[in-house]
């Protein structure tokens, strides 16, 4: 499998087993609520807070979210998101390592990354994680307003998705309520006991013999494809 190479990236690979062991101290001054709930907030090195976790969760997670810096070369107010590349590389290898070994099996992990190191970043998830546990790039639109650039408009991120053992993991999405605009699309002129239904085009462009066959209407009409397309769906039995 392809590996990233950069400054001593050797040592950086192994910085995660040089990382010492700290003691967690709750701090009662801003402590609140039920004092035997699992939920901390960790001020501190995410490195060493990282592997003070090991004895308590290791294998034990089942969803991890992080937004690691962007590596955007800009000054925020407060840090710099200014890293030479090879130093943003080897900041993250040793923070995915511990973050795959605080996974269970049936966990997974969600990063988001914007075009800057995404590239990069996914190789290095490959290597830790395992290639065969990428489940998606999942890509979110952050702006839909026009912007008066020269060149193209920077207009998504990325949220890269893996999984521990992806035969044992599972989820179920949970979907938003149409809104008001959405469901306006919607008509059931024809008293569909389903309910209400778009009418969308089944035409796309090109020749794909599976997505090339003649399809029979209730009425009895057959149709196929217009000369130059197919249809948007493969046809099985």
């Amino acid at each position: 499998m392809p590996i990233l190479h950069w400054l001593d990236r050797d040592k950086h690979v192994k910085a995660a087993e040089s990382v010492p062991y700290r003691l967690l101290e709750a701090d009662d001054v801003h402590s609140a609520g039920d004092a035997e709930t699992p939920n901390m907030l960790i001020q501190g090195d995410n490195l060493e807070a990282l592997k003070a976790l090991l004895p308590y969760y290791a294998g034990r997670v089942k969803c991890i979210f992080i937004d690691p810096p962007y590596n955007t070369r800009s000054a925020f107010e407060h840090y710099d998101d200014n890293l030479e590349h090879s130093q943003w590389l080897a900041m993250m290898y040793p923070r995915m390592q511990l973050l795959r070994d605080l996974l269970a099996e049936d966990g997974s992990i969600w990063v988001t990354i914007d075009d800057n190191e995404a590239h990069y970043l996914k190789v290095i998830m490959d290597e830790v994680f395992g290639r065969k546990n990428f489940v998606a790039n999942i890509v979110w639109q952050k702006r839909y307003s026009r912007e008066n650039r020269e060149t193209i408009g920077d207009a998504h991120d990325h949220i890269l998705l893996y999984a521990k053992s992806p035969e044992q993991f599972k989820y179920q999405r949970n979907l938003l309520p149409l809104g008001d605009k959405q469901r306006k699309l919607y008509k059931n002129p024809d008293n569909d006991p389903r309910g209400a239904w778009q009418s969308v085009s089944l035409v796309a462009q090109g020749f794909r013999p599976n997505q090339m066959y003649e399809i029979t209407s209730p009425n009895g009409k057959k149709h196929t494809p217009p000369a130059g397309n197919c249809w948007k769906v493969i046809y099985s039995e």
